[in-house]
């Protein structure tokens, strides 16, 4: 895989922009992708040197529209936490 299909999106909510000061950084994977997929394509795409990789599962979720059910996609999100010497992701440019 492409290292652009690899990685998503940025996840940002309040938790992820808390950890951001320990330089861990999450994003929505691919759900085929690994942890070293994940590793390479976030080194590749922000030139960054990753140390750990922390990768959660999530269950589509059943929704109901009038009688009709069904459930959303499966998502799968991933923590990377960067070395102390590597620069920050400028995830939000000014």
């Amino acid at each position: 895989m492409d290292a652009r299909e690899v990685i998503k999106r940025p996840v940002i909510t309040e938790r992820s922009t808390d950890l951001m000061a320990d330089k861990k950084y999450t994003f929505e994977v691919d759900v085929r992708a690994n942890k070293t997929q994940v590793k390479d394509a976030v080194e590749e795409i922000f030139g960054v040197k990753v140390e750990k990789v922390n990768i959660m599962n999530y269950k589509g979720k059943f929704k109901r529209m009038g009688k009709f059910g069904g459930y959303t996609n499966k998502r799968r999100k991933a923590i990377v936490t960067l070395t102390q010497d590597s620069k920050e992701i400028e995830l939000f440019e000014v």
